[in-house]
C-alpha cells in the first residue's frame, strides 16, 4: 500500500532522493509543519496524503510545501510509515488551505484535516468479484437454472447478487453452477458514485429574462478566469435553471462542479430537479452519508470520477482534481458560517478558493447578503438581476396583521384574521403555511406558585419544553430531563405554565379550530430525523396536508404547488435582540418563507403577524420593494463602519471558573496594541454566559475596512497572558453570531 501507486494512477509520484527531511501538516493546532524522514524507496511530494507517527499514534497528515531542512539529520527523525495510494492535494488546494488557515487564524493543519476527512478512502477500492458464463450445459437443468443461464449466455459478467436478485433465485443456486465448471471468476472495477452528468441531456426550459440572464453567466464561463457572479432574483424567478447553464458549460469545458446548499439534507427536490436537466444525479456530501459513502465521494472527487458534487460547507474543501465552478445558492443563509474549531463562512471562502484557482463563482440569492449587494454595487461582482417569476406566475400579496387592533383569542397566538384566512385556503382546497422560528412547544417553563424558572444546569438558557417527546431540553448543549409534574422549588402540583409558543404549541392550535385538517409539523428536532422530513415535504408537495406548521426548514427553497397562503406567526422574533445583522436577517427569513406561496401561479396571500407594523423591515416585506430595505440598511452599515464598511473579530474566552475566563479577557485587552483604526470593546460576559458548563467572556475588535485585522490580533495573543489550565480562546473572524 503505497508502494504502488506508480501502477495505478500513472506514476503520479515522481522518484526521490533517499532519506529526505519533509514538512508534513498534521490534524494538531499547532502553527507549523512538523518535520518527518522519507525512508529508503518512499517517493512523496507536496500534496502526498501519508501516515505518520504522532507519539504513540499513528495519523494521517499531508506532505506541504517547503524546501527541505537540511539543518536536520533524516536519521534522528522519525520517519513516514506510509504514503498513500491516492492523488496529492494539488497546488491550488494547498494554496487554498494557507490563506484559509492564514485569513481564520487557525492552525494549517486542521484546515488541512478537513481536507482528508475521508481516510478508508486514501488506497484504492478494491476490484468487485463477478462471474461470466463460460459455456456448457448442468447435469440437470431446472427452471431456476435456466433462469439464470438465460441472463448469461451473452457472456457479460454479473456479481454473483446481481445475478441472483436478477433471475430471482437463491444465491445456492448460482453457488451450485459455478461448481459444476459453467462460469469463470472474473474482477471488474467498482460501481461509480453516480453516474455521468451530460449537459445536453435534455433542452433547458428557459424563456425571456432566464434566457438572458443564463446567457450572461455563460459568457462569464466561455471567456475563462476568475470571475465572481451574483444571481439576484425573487422566489420562483428560475435561478436554479439559470445557473444549471453555467454547470452545463463547464461540464462540456471537462471541468468539475461544486454546488454549495445551505441545507443539503433536505433538498431531495434539488436533486431530482438536477436529473431531470443532466440525466443523473449529483453526488452527495453532508453529514448524513454513511462512512461508506462518504469515502466513494471523496475517492471519485480526487480521481475526477466524479463530475459534479451538491453539498453542504464542508464540501468546499473536497480535493477537487479540476475544479472549474462553484456555484453557492442561498448564498445569504447562516448556515454556511461554521463556528466549531476551523471558524469561517463558506460563501466567502467559495470565492477566495475560485480565485486562486482561476475559475468562476456563482452566488444566488432572492434576498442577498449586504456584504454581497456591497460587491454588486461596486463592481467586484458581475449582477444578473430576475425581477419576476418563471412562467410569468405572480408574487403573493402581502399583508401585516396588527396585533394591538387583531388580538388572537385568550390563550391563544392565532389573530382571528389569520384563522379566517387559513379557514378559506382550507376549504378552497389549497394549503396553509404557519411559519415560527421556534422549536418545542414553549420556550420557557415557570412555576405559577413560586415563580420558578427551569433553567439548564450547565448554560445560562432556558429549557424548551418538547411535548411530543414529554421532555425538557437545552438547545444548547443537549441536556434533556423529563417534563415535571411538580416545581422542583416549591414541591406544587399542577401549576407549571408554559410561556410563549414554540410550533409544537401552535399545532396544538390548529388542531382546536380545524380539527379535521391534515396537519403536519416541520421541525428538525422531531423523531426520525432527516428521512422522516424528506418524506414529509414529498407529502406537502403532493397535496397530502392542508396545514402545515414548521421552523426555517420550510424556507429552504421548496416548491409546494398548492401553497396559497403562508401565514407568519411572530414576524418580530427575530428582531428582539442585539444582533447588528437581525433586520438583515429577518427580511431574508420572512421573504423566504412569503416566497413559498403561489410558486405554480395560483394567486396567493402572505399575512404577518406583528407588533411594530410600521418597522422598516415590515414595510419593506410587504412593499414588494426590497431595493428600498437594502439602500437604508447599508447606509446604517456605511455610517456605522460595519461590514462590508468595516472589519470585526470576535474573541471568545472560556473557562470552568468565571474568575479565570474575565482574567484572562482583561489580561487579552490590556495586551491589546494601540494601532489607529482598530478598537476592542469589552471584555463583558456574552449573551450566552455559561454554555456547557464554561464560562464566557467577549471581546469584538472593530477596524476599519483596510485594517489589517489578522496581524493585529497575532500581536495581542503574543502579547496577551499564556494559556493556562481550563482557559480556551477562540477567534472568529467575520463573526455572523453575536452570542
Amino acid at each position: 500500500m503505497g508502494k504502488d501507486s506508480s501502477d495505478l494512477f500513472g506514476a503520479l509520484f515522481d522518484a526521490q532522493k533517499v532519506n529526505r527531511v519533509v514538512p508534513v501538516l498534521v490534524p494538531l493546532p499547532v502553527p507549523e509543519a512538523y518535520s518527518y524522514a522519507v525512508p529508503e524507496g518512499m517517493a512523496v511530494e507536496p500534496g502526498s496524503v501519508v501516515q505518520v507517527p504522532l507519539g504513540p499514534r499513528q495519523v494521517i497528515g499531508v506532505v506541504w510545501d517547503g524546501t527541505d531542512d537540511v539543518r536536520l539529520d533524516p536519521k534522528k527523525l522519525r520517519p513516514i510509515t506510509l504514503a498513500f495510494n491516492c492523488p496529492p492535494l494539488t497546488r491550488e488546494m494547498r494554496a487554498f488551505i494557507d490563506w484559509v488557515s492564514a485569513y481564520t487564524l487557525s492552525p494549517p493543519g486542521l484546515v488541512a484535516r478537513m481536507a482528508v476527512r475521508a481516510p478508508a478512502a486514501l488506497d484504492p477500492e478494491p476490484m468487485v468479484e463477478a462471474l461470466r458464463y463460460r459455456g456448457g450445459e448442468p447435469e440437470r437443468l431446472t427452471p431456476a437454472r435456466a433462469r439464470v443461464l438465460d441472463l448469461t449466455r451473452d457472456e457479460m459478467p454479473w456479481t454473483r447478487s446481481g445475478l441472483a436478485h436478477a433471475a430471482g433465485v437463491s444465491a445456492s443456486v448460482i453457488d451450485g453452477l459455478v461448481k459444476q465448471g459453467l462460469f469463470d471468476t472474473v474482477f471488474l472495477p467498482p460501481p461509480p458514485v453516480v453516474a455521468l452528468p451530460d449537459p445536453d441531456y435534455v433542452e433547458p426550459r428557459i424563456e425571456g429574462p432566464q434566457k438572458q440572464a443564463a446567457s450572461e453567466i455563460v459568457e462569464n464561463m466561455q471567456a475563462g478566469g476568475f470571475s465572481a457572479s451574483l444571481i439576484d432574483g425573487v422566489t420562483g424567478s428560475g435561478k436554479t435553471e439559470v445557473y444549471f447553464e453555467a454547470i452545463a458549460e463547464a461540464l462540456r469545458k471537462g471541468r468539475q462542479v461544486l454546488i454549495l446548499l445551505p441545507e443539503i439534507a433536505l433538498t431531495a427536490s434539488f436533486l431530482e430537479r438536477f436529473q431531470d436537466r443532466f440525466g443523473a444525479k449529483p453526488a452527495e456530501w453532508h453529514s448524513d452519508l454513511s462512512p461508506r459513502l462518504r469515502e466513494k465521494v471523496w475517492r471519485g472527487v480526487v480521481t475526477g470520477e466524479v463530475r459534479v458534487v451538491a453539498g453542504a460547507r464542508s464540501a468546499l474543501f473536497l480535493p477537487f482534481e479540476e475544479l472549474g465552478l462553484i456555484v453557492v445558492d442561498e448564498e445569504h443563509d447562516p448556515a454556511y458560517k461554521q463556528e466549531d474549531r476551523v471558524f469561517y463562512n463558506a460563501r466567502d471562502m467559495a470565492v477566495v478558493r475560485g480565485r486562486i484557482g482561476d475559475f468562476p463563482v456563482v452566488l444566488v440569492s432572492a434576498t442577498p447578503s449586504v456584504e454581497s449587494q456591497v460587491n454588486g454595487q461596486s463592481g467586484r461582482y458581475h449582477m444578473v438581476h430576475l425581477p419576476t417569476r418563471f412562467g410569468e406566475a405572480a408574487m403573493p400579496d402581502l399583508h401585516l396583521v396588527d396585533m394591538r387592533r387583531h388580538p388572537p383569542d385568550r390563550g391563544g397566538f392565532l389573530s382571528p384574521v389569520l384563522l379566517r384566512a387559513v379557514k378559506k385556503t382550507v376549504e378552497n382546497g389549497h394549503q396553509a403555511l404557519l411559519f415560527l422560528n421556534r422549536r418545542g412547544y414553549a420556550p420557557l417553563t415557570l412555576c405559577r406558585v413560586c415563580g420558578h424558572r427551569f433553567q439548564c444546569p450547565q448554560c445560562s438558557s432556558w429549557l424548551v419544553e418538547h411535548r411530543f417527546k414529554g421532555q425538557i431540553q437545552c438547545h444548547q448543549c443537549g441536556y434533556a430531563e423529563k417534563t415535571p409534574e411538580a416545581c422542583p422549588e416549591c414541591g406544587t402540583l399542577d401549576h407549571l405554565v408554559a410561556c410563549g409558543p414554540g410550533v409544537e404549541r401552535i399545532a396544538e392550535e390548529v388542531e382546536k379550530h380545524f380539527p379535521d385538517a391534515r396537519t403536519i409539523v416541520m421541525s428538525s428536532d422531531l423523531l426520525g430525523g432527516v428521512k422522516r422530513l424528506r418524506l414529509e415535504l414529498e407529502a406537502i408537495a403532493k397535496g397530502e396536508a392542508d396545514i402545515v406548521i414548521g421552523t426555517q426548514l420550510v424556507a429552504k427553497g421548496h416548491n409546494f404547488p398548492l401553497m396559497t397562503l403562508v401565514g407568519i406567526v411572530d414576524a418580530d422574533l427575530g428582531l428582539a435582540n442585539g444582533d447588528p445583522r437581525a433586520a438583515e436577517r429577518t427580511f431574508q427569513l420572512l421573504s423566504q418563507v412569503t416566497g413559498r406561496a403561489g410558486r405554480t401561479g395560483l394567486k396567493s396571500h402572505g399575512l404577518l403577524q406583528t407588533y411594530q407594523p410600521q418597522h422598516p423591515v415590515m414595510q419593506a416585506i410587504v412593499s414588494g420593494d426590497p431595493s428600498a430595505f437594502y439602500e437604508r440598511e447599508i447606509g446604517e452599515r456605511e455610517k456605522a463602519l460595519l461590514p462590508p464598511f468595516g472589519r470585526l473579530a470576535s474573541i471568545i474566552v472560556s473557562a470552568d471558573a468565571r474568575a479565570d475566563a474575565e482574567g484572562h479577557a482583561r489580561g487579552l485587552r490590556a495586551a491589546a496594541p494601540r494601532v489607529s483604526g482598530i478598537a476592542v470593546l469589552g471584555p463583558a460576559e456574552a449573551p450566552l454566559a455559561l454554555v456547557r458548563g464554561r464560562h464566557r467572556f467577549r471581546l469584538l475588535v472593530h477596524g476599519r475596512r483596510n485594517s489589517d485585522m489578522q496581524a493585529y490580533l497575532r500581536q495581542m495573543l503574543a502579547n496577551g497572558p499564556k494559556v493556562r489550565g481550563s482557559v480556551h480562546v477562540q477567534l472568529d473572524i467575520d463573526p455572523q453570531s453575536f452570542l
